[in-house]
């Protein structure tokens, strides 16, 4: 259908409900990769590091294409990088379960990972084309329209997650066995095959600047050189770390404080869809630098929070409720300011923003986790933990030999359920610790902790006790040296509260918070 003008009719409702439906696969592959790594490493017999990097797989996939189709999105187009999406996204899938051919054989790692990969790229090219269309659909509506689309991505981690645990809950029903990897990575199918049928046969938009006529090198010029533009871009890369970075931290540290994970992670995700759908009312009564200002405050005030309670369901969902609050309007807020402040940054101010911001947050990661392993010895018990170390010093070589002797053969190396290079990996970080020790008569906080995480990671049937024991001894250290790295980087939430501010008070004196419009 053609309008008066002979310009194809965009139905704008439809192409936005198939991209935000598109963000579902996403959300899914994040916690169903996670619910199935053991069944694979079990079923492949594959390492513990082989099972980390199928684990990753899907991040680096989302980073090549964000890194690679995201500064060219201009000449590829919104609805060539959405079908390239689904393309990603359906490949991928099929490939990760084609892997279920291979058990046993070693060339099966290759083929998951190389799946992942492959969905990861389906989730990067969503990002890539998902906010650019999202900004050129609602032009005077972006910020409210973004944290409608990103709502999705919480959501469908939630109902994926739950949906996850169902299955393997209810099992076998008739010939399907509903708890196995390949039914729960098969649903992944039912979101894709939908926003598909949404997304491929509509007209799409241009993007702002193709639509205004600005040449692709002209936006790469006044992205590149304009100093706001890329103070908003480390600005994301500050508030996206302050999410992601105690959001990875926080579910383990609350465990080892007797707080089931998974229940704060639904409880936080629950908040910020609940915020990001309401967010127009936000945006109407305090704007986008408001909101921003709102978010740091609350994200500091729960960080300072998890770091001074140790303990206490209540208390920590309280903290959690604060924290979910404030980070919820953080991603998808900064991305519309900056589309509607500085327009002509285009898709490659929005790419270079969620990339930046992506790396930065997994540096956070890194950085958090320093600071906690660096507290880490002030809490363990030193005699216990020596003790224990030293069992696993005097009784692992003993599995490494009958891993070794089972080395080649398949069948057996599945009845011994472990592979010599998962407990050398043991055996040589305690080794490691325990030589620092005696060097010393000092607990390292990196060396010994990770000898205390390989040992409950790695599951011996005939070592269940010293398991244990390695367990009681790390939680209580673990969620001591997480909660100081949450009092360590929590004033960063309040000294970016100040740049908001003065944000805010400049758009309050120029007459409020006023969109830039981009006209051909």
């Amino acid at each position: 259908m053609l309008e008066n003008d002979s310009q194809p009719v965009i139905n704008r409702k439809k192409i936005f409900r198939g991209i935000c439906l598109a963000l579902v696969p996403t959300g899914f592959s994040f916690v169903l990769v996670s619910n199935i790594l053991g069944q694979l490493k079990a079923e492949f017999i594959l390492t513990n590091a082989q099972v980390g990097y199928i684990g990753g797989a899907a991040l680096w996939g989302m980073a090549i294409s964000l890194l690679t189709i995201g500064p060219f999105l201009e000449k590829i187009g919104l609805k060539r990088a959405s079908i390239g999406a689904f393309v990603c996204h359906l490949a991928g899938v099929t490939f990760f379960l084609f892997g279920s051919f291979f058990a046993g054989d070693p060339n099966a790692f290759w083929i998951l990972f190389l799946g992942a990969i492959g969905f990861g790229a389906g989730n990067g090219l969503i990002e890539v084309a998902g906010n650019p269309l999202t900004a050129a659909l609602f032009p005077k509506n972006k910020t409210t329209k973004l944290n409608h689309f990103h709502a999705f991505f919480p959501g469908s981690m939630i109902f994926g997650g739950l949906l996850g645990f169902a299955m393997v809950g209810i099992g076998q029903v008739g010939p399907i066995d509903l708890g196995h990897w390949t039914t729960q990575i098969a649903i992944i199918y039912i979101p894709i095959f939908i926003y598909g049928a949404l997304l491929i046969p509509e007209t799409f938009p241009k993007t702002e600047t193709a639509e205004a006529g600005i040449p692709m090198r002209e936006m790469f010029r006044y992205t590149f050189t304009h100093p706001v533009v890329w103070g908003l871009i480390i600005l994301k890369m500050i508030t996206l770390s302050l999410e992601m970075g105690p959001g990875r931290w926080i579910p383990s540290v609350l465990q080892s404080a007797g707080v089931h994970g998974i229940l704060v992670f639904v409880w936080v995700s629950a908040i910020m869809v609940i915020l990001r759908t309401f967010a127009g009312s936000f945006v109407e009564r305090f704007s986008p630098t408001g909101m921003l200002l709102g978010s740091s405050i609350l994200t500091g005030i729960g960080l300072l929070m998890f770091g001074f309670i140790e303990t206490g369901i209540f208390p920590l969902l309280l903290a959690a409720t604060i924290f979910g609050a404030g980070v919820a309007f953080y991603f998808p807020t900064m991305v519309g300011l900056l589309s509607e402040r500085y327009p002509k940054a285009g898709s490659l101010g929005i790419v270079l923003m969620i990339g930046f911001g992506f790396f930065a947050a997994g540096g956070a990661n890194a950085i958090m986790g320093s600071i906690a392993d660096g507290y880490l010895p002030d809490a363990l018990n030193e005699e216990q933990t020596v003790q224990v170390m030293e069992q696993v010093e005097e009784r692992y070589p003993t599995y490494i030999q009958e891993a070794q002797d089972a080395a080649g053969n398949p069948q057996q190396l599945a009845q011994l359920g472990f592979r010599e290079v998962d407990v050398q990996n043991v055996y040589n970080h305690t080794a490691s610790a325990l030589s620092h020790y005696r060097q010393t008569n000092e607990l390292d906080g990196v060396l010994t902790g990770n000898a205390l995480r390989a040992i409950t990671e790695l599951h011996l049937d005939r070592e269940e006790a010293l398991i244990a024991e390695a367990g009681s001894i790390l939680l209580p250290a673990d969620n001591y040296g997480g909660r100081m790295s949450f009092l360590w980087i929590s004033p960063i939430a309040f000294v970016i509260a100040l740049i908001f501010l003065a944000m805010y008070i400049k758009d309050k004196r120029e007459g409020g918070y006023k969109v830039v419009e981009l006209t051909a």
